[in-house]
């Protein structure tokens, strides 16, 4: 274990005025908070943020990260606290080593939730202070090489969401050698059968090749020297694991068939030094096809600049060159802790201003505003923690990076949001293209676009960036929400003509407040939802509006009950004078003209359960269709606000009904999901009406159709929530005609 003094020893090799007090009581400290705390190998707890601190030190990085490197755990693990943190060593360390806790006691249902709501606190706190992702980066690292002594379930877990999202997170940032530790680690947790295959086979190749980098190595350098660049160095590697595995899997070879398991990096003086060395090389052996990149001329988005090319090089090995200078190789190998600039007197401070990586972080935060729950948010992160990129052009230039796979939809998006929005066509190097069409490198595209436009939800389907998905669930919800609200401006407009006023957005604008909504929209679609009384909307605006009996052209019928076939009761008014009374028993109902006593009222075939907001649409047999809310088929009536009738559910608990629903559940494709489902949906009092079963396009999917009977909505709900934690269960959703 590394001594206190050792420590501070490292941090004065690079930082000779170093705040030597401020390390010593940080350490001091930790070593206090953790005590006889053990780790699960046995170890002193104290052992890793120790570790940390040294992993830190090797990226040459203040000591007040390091400081922070040592106090990470004590809020979480220890009985540290956020003011005892702030007292002894400042604000700025305190509010560092708390956004590094976890959070704890989450009232969230599935791990995915808690894990994707601990990932958005730390992207807020990276926000704040980009040194909180260097410290995470490095306790992750360490955690990850003292792996071995967890439990098979832990490994698993950890080394998961270590693939998912720390290692690309790594990446992002431009810290590539820490990103090629953390995969490596984590791929021999997750598939260490293969790992140790292709450890194996690398091993036995550096046996046959015993010298041979070292053979290229020499003959490389000495060809640059002789052609004048003197100061050069050469450096040859073997692919890491991981990295052969994955090169295997995306091109479907074999492990004879890789012709560049030897990657060699040359280190020049200069940006120049850089193309003359390239021409050297390239004059010297031959070139492979294809396989030259320049990322000097077009930084890759976490400031990555260097020259790939792949060559025939000595002894006939295709080998790998990546060409850059030396600060090039210091932001390669440390990415965004090589912009650390320190201010005098105020310790080691990052400026995010100074790295495109920060940039794009702060463009992810940005996504937390978006109100997308916690497990879009996890998608959304990583999605766009994918680090094979595409590069593209618009019309005039601008250069727009991209996922692999992306689409011109998505290029779209990357431009701004409100021109994907109005995309309704494409066309890629001057041709009209399929939206679907996935573009390569260089190409350039034109986005074609409508005022009247509106971005189909089957979009979702064919984007893969993370702001595209946003934007279309978004724009979803908002058509939705216009579904809502028109129905609720047609609810409003007839309460307000029952007192004799005239409703308007204008008049409610100043109510807001009175209501607790910030937008118009909102509150007439609340009202659409039934989530808000019509008569509370009147009151706001008007707040001298008394409850007098208010007449409406008399009627010789009063109220008719109409029993649907399933025995729910409808309240169903004719025009007649309307009491207050009754206004406040929340029946608030809309003048229905030409109504028989015995009008037949039934369900849309999706059906409906007590709980949905509902509304009746008149048919031409005078009969009544019950539809919930966000049934797609009420769509066809928009234009026809005459037929839309304003329906209340009205059960007798005495004589509860069941009542129809649809649900469309995607299932694995093995023995015994068919009965898993079944006996859930048992255990819950529910009853399957009918039942379909048919297969996916994808030979390991089943899809199961049912119709269920439930009590209410809370019921189905309940179902839903079920079926969905169950291990064979793909998705599913409730099916709305």
């Amino acid at each position: 274990m590394m001594r206190q003094y050792e420590l501070v020893e490292r941090v004065q090799k690079y930082k000779p005025d170093a705040n030597e007090a401020l390390l010593n009581k940080a350490y001091v400290y930790a070593m206090q908070k953790h005590g006889q705390q053990k780790r699960a190998s046995g170890d002193p707890y104290i052992s890793h943020p120790l570790e940390v601190a040294a992993i830190l030190t090797d990226m040459h990085l203040d000591e007040s990260t390091i400081a922070v490197a040592l106090l990470h755990d004590t809020i979480e693990d220890t009985t540290a606290t956020r003011a005892e943190i702030d007292e002894l060593f400042g604000e700025d360390i305190g509010r560092l080593v708390e956004g590094l806790t976890k959070l704890k006691r989450l009232d969230l249902v599935s791990k995915k939730a808690k894990q994707a709501e601990n990932l958005r606190k730390l992207l807020l706190a990276i926000s704040d202070d980009v040194r909180v992702l260097l410290v995470k980066l490095a306790d992750r690292l360490h955690n990850m090489r003292t792996l071995e002594h967890m439990k098979a379930e832990q490994k698993a877990r950890i080394s998961e969401e270590t693939m998912d999202i720390y290692a690309p997170l790594a990446g992002r940032m431009g810290m590539q050698d820490m990103r090629d530790e953390l995969e490596d680690l984590s791929f021999r947790y997750m598939n260490p059968e293969a790992y140790e295959t292709v450890t194996k086979r690398l091993v036995d190749l550096e046996a046959r090749n015993e010298g041979l980098i070292k053979k290229i190595e020499d003959e490389l350098r000495e060809l640059l020297i002789a052609n004048g660049l003197t100061d050069t160095y050469v450096k040859g590697r073997q692919k890491k694991p991981y990295s052969v595995f994955r090169k295997m899997q995306s091109k479907s070879l074999s492990f004879e068939q890789l012709s560049d398991v030897y990657g060699f990096r040359i280190i020049v003086d200069n940006v120049p030094s850089c193309y003359r060395a390239l021409g050297i090389v390239h004059t010297r052996w031959r070139v492979v096809p294809g396989r030259f990149k320049d990322y000097i001329s077009n930084p890759k988005q976490n400031d990555y600049r260097s020259i790939h090319t792949t060559i025939v090089g000595p002894s006939r090995q295709r080998i790998e060159l990546q060409i850059r200078t030396q600060l090039m190789q210091e932001i390669a190998e440390y990415g965004i802790a090589a912009h650390a600039l320190y201010k005098d007197g105020k310790g080691g401070e990052l400026l995010p201003r100074e790295s495109n990586a920060y940039s794009w972080l702060r463009h992810t935060i940005e996504s937390l505003a978006e109100g997308d729950s916690p497990e879009e948010f996890l998608e959304h992160t990583k999605l766009e923690l994918f680090q094979d990129q595409v590069f593209c052009f618009t019309p005039k230039g601008k250069l727009i990076a991209l996922p692999r796979g992306a689409t011109p939809i998505d290029f779209a998006y990357a431009v701004h949001t409100n021109i994907g929005d109005t995309t309704v066509g494409a066309k890629i190097n001057g041709r009209i293209m399929p939206l679907v069409t996935r573009l390569n490198n260089g190409d350039e595209v034109e986005i074609i676009r409508s005022g009247v436009q509106v971005p189909p939800a089957a979009w979702e389907e064919i984007v893969v960036t993370g702001k595209a998905r946003s934007a279309i669930r978004r724009a979803t919800r908002m058509a939705i929400r216009k579904q809502y609200a028109g129905l609720g401006h047609r609810i409003l407009e007839r309460t307000f003509e029952r007192t004799g006023k005239v409703f308007s957005r204008e008049a409610l604008k100043p109510a807001l407040h009175r209501l607790a909504y910030k937008d118009v929209e909102d509150a007439i679609a609340a009202v659409g939802r039934g989530e808000l009384s019509s008569l509370d909307v009147l009151r706001a605006v008007f707040p001298d509006y008394k409850d007098e009996r208010v007449t409406v052209k008399p009627a010789d019928d009063g109220w008719f009950n109409m029993r649907s076939a399933s025995g729910m009761i409808f309240k169903l008014p004719n025009q007649r004078a309307v009491a207050p009374e009754e206004i406040e028993a929340g029946l608030d109902p809309l003048p229905i003209r030409g109504l028989s006593g015995n009008m037949e009222v039934r369900f849309a075939p999706s059906g409906a359960v007590p709980g949905d907001r509902i509304v009746g649409i008149m048919e031409t047999d005078k009969a009544i269709t019950i539809y919930p809310i966000q049934a797609s088929a009420l769509q066809r009536f928009d234009d026809q606000p005459e037929r839309w009738i304003d329906v209340r559910w009205d059960l007798d608990e005495a004589n509860k009904s069941r009542f129809s629903a649809k649900i469309e559940v995607n299932t694995l494709n093995e023995p015994g999901t068919l009965a898993t489902v079944t006996q859930t949906i048992a255990r819950l009092d529910i009853n399957i009406r009918t039942l379909a079963m048919g297969s996916n396009r994808a030979a390991d999917f089943s899809e199961i159709s049912m119709e269920v009977e439930v009590w209410d909505l809370r019921q189905l709900n309940q179902l839903l929530l079920q079926l969905k934690e169950l291990d064979c269960v793909a998705n599913l959703k409730r099916v709305y005609d």
